[in-house]
């Protein structure tokens, strides 16, 4: 478990590198410091049970709201969920998992508890820091500006701005056109539209991939893009494409599924997976 404090630096004092060291802090000049740190904070610091603290003239303020961990609202099948998970599983981030079934009882997401926590009534939501976040790329880039390691966005321009140019064909030009809102409304042949909905972006995914894949999507480390493109291969296989026309897909599919993160988030490995879909 991740255990997070505020930490109120005094402006003259001349310990703070000294201290911050200790707790893991990056250095930075503000006086109020949002710090991470892995075990209790006892344990870097004696009576640290007590909500204010004070050592070598530091002023440590303890926040309870950011000593829980984060609660992730999830669909098994979401892939705009899996993609959430994978990031979380990477950064090695622990978090509560709330199950709501997009299915049962018309829909949980519908509810009016649900509703409270995302008014857009769609999955996944994350409450973290004392904010509730929804959208699934939303959710990944705070990740991201939070967690920075492992980074999921390169550091060269260009590369950042392919793994978002994949990340976005997907999550905007491929799954919004076969989600459940949108099957429901198509009735009989949702299947046939589904598959004709993720061929027709998979054959320019594959054009793309050709020209920046290394070992995964761009290049040889794994980056948002990749989070995006395994959910929406699952999603291409429940609906039987033929996934031998996509080569480049299939290949950087397999090798992010050996990934331990893109295992233990896999939707055959969650809290509210059915038994005859489990693992």
């Amino acid at each position: 478990m991740l255990f997070k404090a505020v930490v109120v630096v005094a402006h003259n004092s001349p310990n703070f590198p000294q201290c911050s060291a200790n707790v893991g802090n990056e250095s930075r000049t503000k006086p109020e410091i949002l710090v991470d740190i892995k075990q209790p904070l006892s344990s870097y610091l004696p009576g640290a049970n007590q909500s204010n603290l004070q050592l070598k003239g530091i002023n440590f303020t303890y926040n309870p709201l950011l000593h829980e961990d984060p609660i992730l609202y999830s669909y098994f099948r979401s892939s705009c969920s899996w993609r959430v998970r994978i990031a979380l599983a990477l950064k090695g981030i622990s978090y509560d998992l709330v199950p709501v079934n997009l299915l049962k009882d018309g829909g949980q997401q519908f509810s009016a508890e649900f509703k409270a926590v995302n008014p857009m009534q769609q999955v996944p939501a994350l409450k973290i820091d004392g904010i509730t976040l929804s959208q699934s790329l939303a959710i990944i880039h705070y990740l991201e500006d939070t967690h920075p390691n492992p980074r999921l966005l390169p550091q060269d321009p260009k590369k950042r701005a392919q793994v978002r140019m994949i990340a976005d064909h997907i999550v905007s030009g491929i799954q919004p056109l076969q989600n459940l809102n949108v099957l429901k409304q198509i009735g009989e042949k949702k299947t046939e539209w589904a598959q004709n909905c993720i061929a027709s972006g998979f054959q320019a995914l594959e054009q793309i991939l050709q020209h920046t894949a290394g070992h995964y999507c761009v290049g040889d480390e794994v980056s948002m893009a990749d989070l995006c493109l395994v959910p929406q291969v699952s999603n291409a296989e429940r609906f039987k494409v033929d996934m031998g026309l996509y080569p480049t897909i299939t290949r950087i599919n397999k090798a992010l599924l050996e990934l331990e993160a893109f295992r233990v988030s896999h939707p055959s490995r969650q809290p509210d997976t059915p038994a005859e879909l489990r693992a």
